[in-house]
């Protein structure tokens, strides 16, 4: 069941999925195998993903932590790989077996704003948690993490509410919850931007807090947690599923990263009016070639003729910034390639150090790692140094299509059309020039701009 908020844009199917059910058809077997006796051999049953999401869903920028198969997002707290013990994915769901150990789950990415929607259920008289924005330190999870309480409350009586499903455990009550028996399936999210978090349980908003807030700091000094000092306070951090030593199913589990909070949008910082590139430099590979000899502004449209390959940069260097580019190619010369180069430093040449965001025609929401920058990216979308986006958003030739582009600490994201197509984590968070490609074919720019990111409170 999807109950999150979706795209309403309708799109026709990717066709590098019809692609693949293709090739999927004709690699079917076209009849039964047989063993040595020549009877029929029982076919081999890979397990399928239960959970997909939509492509709506996909281009507003979710993504699967767990589809009823696949643990390959979580590993054990304080391990590298998941745990061999205690927590097993069968019939659909993420299974945490009574007194089988193992450990809390935690997510191998680390998320700041974020919305996180799932399934769960619990046996009678049990027990468990999510909790986020962990840290990974030499004390238990819970040390650093708030709590949505996972529970049969049934079971478990609380007067105030703080320790019913839903709460913010220990803190926060979970108002007008409407939690369901033991043995039956819930849906939770949890929504935190910023400092403020809001937990949901079949559908209904149950709390509503602010980390830091002075109601937050005396609730915390009359709670357990008093003592912690590294409770709540950190501003990026793991998912985590509690192993309370209960048996606990979780199915569904998806999750995207939100836009960082509007208080920190600072100054706008306009790269290009359309009257004047004293916001840029030029690096071309013909030394006796200027920036003039190949941008030129046209009726307010940036023009690159595409030779020689180089960039223009910018002259001052940013770190933390939310960018927007629009661009398109000239239909009557048709398409190429080109990119938006990020946090650039180092040595000018033709492709300096820097995370790209393509703009080559049909590949606009790939990632390029040039010069073996630090980032994560999803490896079954990365073949060497590419990162493929998840799926096509451009406009047709000739048309403007808009790059807006967030780098935040060590978060990249790609968005184009409004679209999320590509993100990259742990990235190196350094500041560096911001640099439009020449290379090979002509292409317009306009609204070159960016807000700076002040840093998080």
């Amino acid at each position: 069941m999807h109950d999150i908020e979706s795209n309403p844009r309708s799109r026709r199917m990717d066709p590098r999925v019809s692609r693949i059910v293709v090739v999927l058809a004709l690699l079917s077997p076209l009849a039964p195998a047989q063993d040595a006796s020549g009877a029929a051999a029982p076919a081999r049953v890979e397990p399928q993903p239960t959970f997909t999401l939509t492509p709506d869903e996909i281009a507003a920028g979710w993504q699967v932590l767990f589809d009823g198969t696949s643990t390959g997002a979580w590993r054990g707290y304080g391990r590298d790989a998941f745990p061999a013990e205690g927590w097993v994915a069968e019939d659909g769901a993420l299974h945490h077996v009574a007194r089988g150990g193992g450990g809390d789950l935690i997510t191998r990415r680390r998320y700041a704003n974020f919305e996180l929607a799932l399934d769960w259920k619990v046996a009678p008289g049990a027990n468990s948690g999510i909790m986020y924005r962990v840290a990974e330190t030499d004390q238990p999870s819970y040390y650093t993490g708030p709590e949505y309480q996972i529970l049969d409350d049934l079971a478990h009586g609380d007067a105030d509410g703080r320790h019913t499903s839903g709460a913010l455990y220990g803190l926060y009550a979970a108002h007008g919850r409407t939690s369901r028996s033991a043995g039956e399936w819930n849906t939770a999210r949890i929504r935190i931007v910023g400092q403020r978090v809001e937990h949901f349980m079949n559908g209904a908003k149950v709390v509503d807090a602010t980390i830091g807030s002075d109601d937050w700091a005396q609730r915390v000094a009359d709670s357990k947690f008093a003592p912690w000092t590294g409770f709540g306070v950190h501003r990026r951090g793991h998912v985590c599923l509690q192993d309370h030593g209960d048996e606990v199913w979780y199915r569904n589990i998806r999750i995207r990263e939100l836009d960082p909070e509007p208080a920190r949008l600072g100054e706008e910082v306009v790269l290009f009016d359309g009257a004047s590139l004293d916001a840029f430099s030029a690096y071309l590979r013909e030394p006796n070639v200027g920036m003039a000899d190949v941008w030129s502004i046209q009726d307010g449209v940036l023009v690159c003729k595409g030779q020689p390959a180089g960039y223009i940069y910018t002259k001052e260097q940013f770190e933390d910034f939310v960018l927007t580019v629009r661009w398109r190619w000239n239909p009557e010369k048709g398409a190429g390639n080109s990119g938006v180069l990020l946090r650039m430093t180092g040595e000018h040449k033709v492709w300096p150090r820097s995370i790209e965001a393509q703009l080559q025609s049909g590949n606009a929401g790939d990632f390029w790692n040039i010069g073996n920058v630090t980032m994560s990216v999803a490896a079954d979308r990365t073949n060497g140094r590419n990162t493929k986006h998840t799926h096509g958003a451009e406009r047709p030739l000739g048309e403007w299509n808009v790059y807006q582009i967030v780098c935040d600490d060590g978060w990249v994201r790609l968005r184009v059309n409004g679209e999320v197509l590509n993100e990259a984590w742990d990235c190196e968070d350094m500041p560096g020039a911001i640099c439009l490609q020449s290379e090979g074919a002509e292409i317009h720019f306009k609204e070159v701009r960016l807000r700076r990111l002040r840093p998080a409170q």
